[in-house]
């Protein structure tokens, strides 16, 4: 049985998947390349930083650790933004909003490293005053001490060029992105009807206030396009939890996929590659090449889907 009929057979009796540390591992495999370390760093900074078999924060932890650290990016006094993606009505474990976890254990961090405020937002596709609560997301960031942004007003965005954009030249751009000195991009993996897989990419979706115009316009090419508007320092792709099927949203706990992985690197085109190798593993109905936007955005020089050609550390918690 292929990993999709198996999901069919699960959701029909009802239970979640739960991945075998062996299964990640091999997951990982195929997604990523053979030469790169398994067990600990090799002494450099890691191009793309790989997780598994871990919880949230010890996976978010120890892909910073192999990234080079909090310390490499937030520099005393700075104003911080970290767009997880919010869009759904959703509690944490039904995965169609990034975990609670890791984007509080990012605001405890960068605020350790000095930042002067940490703030978060997404523009939410269902209602913002459900999101944000029933997400988890709120209290957690309240409770870290960052600062929750709304984000479904038109007033709250500007309008911004996109000089390298093909399609998408100009858009309504979160105010937050424009004015803050670093930002951090971390999404959930998950499904996507539209664009197959939500990851690194996808998740600029929610810094814009029409994303109508972005599926108007060519959808592929227009989030790549996005992607080219003052790039995120590090992308932090959570794969606790995956969505596997019936994304972006979700229908039910059958649809996900407990993965335990997480996936890190300031390259938006690798980290995806690796994210969706990883996605179309899950769910193989999805082929990895017809998630356009991550070639889309190597041809706009974003970054790269040659992973042989990076330093990746793959490691196992």
């Amino acid at each position: 049985m292929d990993r999709r009929d198996f999901l069919k057979a699960l959701a029909a009796a009802g239970a979640m998947v739960s991945i075998k540390t062996d299964g990640v591992m091999d997951i990982m495999a195929s997604a990523l390349p053979a030469s790169g370390s398994t067990t600990s760093s090799d002494g450099k900074f890691a191009d793309l930083a790989a997780i598994m078999n871990g919880e949230p924060v010890p996976m978010l932890q120890a892909a910073l650790k192999e990234i080079g650290g909090i310390g490499r990016f937030v520099k005393k006094g700075q104003k911080v933004v970290i767009k997880p993606n919010i869009g759904w009505d959703r509690a944490p474990e039904l995965a169609g909003n990034t975990n609670p976890e890791i984007v509080a254990e990012m605001i405890r961090l960068c605020l350790e490293a000095g930042a002067s405020e940490v703030k978060v937002f997404d523009h939410s596709c269902d209602r913002q005053a459900n999101c944000y609560p029933h997400s988890g997301i709120e209290a957690a960031v309240k409770k870290a001490g960052g600062i929750m942004l709304p984000a479904d007003q038109k007033s709250e965005y500007v309008n911004v060029q996109i000089p390298k954009g093909k399609i998408l030249k100009n858009a309504l751009v979160h105010k937050a992105i424009v004015d803050c000195d670093i930002w951090f991009n971390v999404p959930i993996l998950k499904n996507h009807g539209g664009a197959l897989m939500t990851a690194a990419m996808k998740n600029h979706m929610g810094i814009i206030w029409d994303r109508m115009a972005i599926h108007r316009g060519g959808l592929h090419q227009c989030i790549a396009d996005l992607c080219t508007y003052k790039p995120a320092a590090l992308h932090i792709v959570d794969a606790y939890r995956t969505l596997a099927t019936n994304g972006p949203q979700g229908q039910s706990a059958n649809d996900v996929v407990l993965t335990k992985a997480l996936f890190a690197s300031t390259d938006i085109v690798a980290v995806d590659t690796a994210a969706g190798k990883f996605f179309t593993q899950i769910n193989k109905s999805i082929k990895f090449e017809n998630i356009e936007h991550i070639s889309d955005g190597q041809a706009l020089g974003l970054g790269t889907m040659n992973l042989d050609d990076i330093n990746v550390h793959k490691i196992k918690l």
